[in-house]
């Protein structure tokens, strides 16, 4: 197994502070994440230690229904500095590795927002998925920066 990391960086038009209260907002993300639902699994919400579940695929509103038609990411937060740095563990039986979201204040006022992953899989595998993974994260990202108008 081999580490494969993906990175896209955008700028958002709002304030590192908001940026970071609609990010960390697990329950909400499906709100703009592509064909995704989210939840938190865990009795915490924030920090580190926070368990968080995501669900991808075509049905994904009517998860668990029909979820051999989709990939459950499961995920636990190793690190958390508001507002500028989260880091989850993938911990599900399919997907491993660990995901970063940084912000950093841009010079207009706005936010820099840098995601990336690194997944653990065999290159082959991930040289096959890396295109989808990144123009449905592109996508997502891009959807998350206009819901700030």
């Amino acid at each position: 197994m081999a580490s494969n990391t993906l990175s896209i960086s955008i700028h958002i038009k709002a304030s590192q502070v908001d940026v970071w209260k609609k990010i960390a907002d697990w329950n909400s993300q499906g709100d703009w994440m592509l064909q995704t639902k989210v939840w938190v699994t865990s009795e915490i919400t924030e920090g580190i230690g926070t368990s968080i579940a995501a669900f991808t695929g075509p049905f994904y509103r009517i998860y668990p229904a029909f979820k051999f038609f989709g990939l459950l990411d499961l995920m636990t937060v190793t690190h958390w500095q508001p507002p500028m740095r989260c880091d989850v563990e993938h911990v599900g039986a399919v997907l491993k590795g660990s995901g970063t979201f940084a912000l950093r204040k841009s010079a207009d006022g706005g936010t820099h927002f840098d995601w990336s992953e690194t997944i653990i899989a065999p290159k082959l595998i991930f040289a096959l998925i890396a295109p989808f993974l990144y123009i449905g994260v592109r996508i997502s990202l891009v959807r998350f920066s206009r819901s700030f108008g």
